[in-house]
């Protein structure tokens, strides 16, 4: 009896939440324990995001850098777990391959995006591809290993009775072990996009205008507290919007996920 209504009051405990964190941030800027140049109040935030969504900062509205960071997010992403979805195949069903390419998936995953961004500004510049790349190289990793673990997973049974139904061997991967490791390679790609969307502040710390990253950035230059909030609070709420949709689309590819 109680199902239909916990969907609402999940949103009101959600707005309850929020509600408190404003009242806290509103009465901590007020008090003026720190001068307003470190915590400004929510209500100058409100007024960036007014300002810079209609004039524009740094000679682009905030449109134009959310597009921008979410342009650069998507190309990596999309590199990154369709690489990291193939490495994992055969990280995962050839042994070789396993030994020779597991540790340095594994060494790369381990590595901070600020640990070798400046080698890929030394290699491609300081346009796009470094930005692109960062954030690729941060998505495979999650994606590669979730891939090889779930394709380890997957229980000889599937294979042998499609073998027995005549699926060429070279089908297998594709009609057999790929979906069969559907709902881990999921979970493996909502983590991904989390690195990524992470990893946008330090992808466009270099020529990041226009960019949330880069508008931070150049923001935290110049004391401007209340964009960096507002960058901070766009990040996550665009952040939270985008694992939404995966969840939904989680839920409609895997709609078996979490049924005996």
């Amino acid at each position: 009896m109680n199902a239909p209504s916990s969907p609402h009051r999940r949103g009101l405990l959600t707005l309850g939440s929020v509600a408190v964190i404003l009242a806290v941030w509103q009465a901590v800027a007020a008090a003026r324990i720190w001068p307003p140049v470190l915590v400004p109040e929510p209500a100058a935030v409100w007024e960036k995001l007014i300002t810079t969504s209609t004039e524009g900062y740094a000679g682009h509205t905030l449109g134009e850098h959310l597009l921008a960071s979410l342009r650069r997010i998507l190309l990596g992403c999309l590199y990154g777990i369709g690489g990291g979805i193939a490495l994992g195949l055969l990280i995962g069903m050839v042994p070789t391959v396993r030994a020779l390419l597991g540790p340095p998936v594994t060494f790369v995953r381990t590595l901070p995006p600020l640990a070798y961004l400046s080698l890929l500004v030394i290699w491609f510049g300081i346009d796009e591809e470094p930005k692109v790349w960062l954030l690729l190289i941060a998505a495979l990793p999650p994606v590669a290993v979730s891939t090889a673990d779930a394709v380890r997973g997957v229980h000889e049974d599937y294979l042998n009775a499609a073998r027995s139904l005549g699926v060429p061997r070279w089908q297998l991967p594709w009609r057999v072990v790929l979906p069969s490791a559907l709902p881990e390679i999921l979970t493996g790609i909502r983590v991904a996009v989390g690195v990524a969307y992470t990893s946008v502040v330090a992808a466009e710390t270099v020529n990041g205008i226009p960019g949330i990253g880069g508008m931070i950035r150049d923001a935290q230059r110049y004391n401007q507290t209340d964009v960096v909030i507002l960058g901070i609070l766009i990040i996550g709420l665009s952040g939270l919007l985008i694992d939404f949709l995966l969840q939904t689309l989680d839920r409609r590819l895997v709609p078996w996920r979490g049924r005996d």
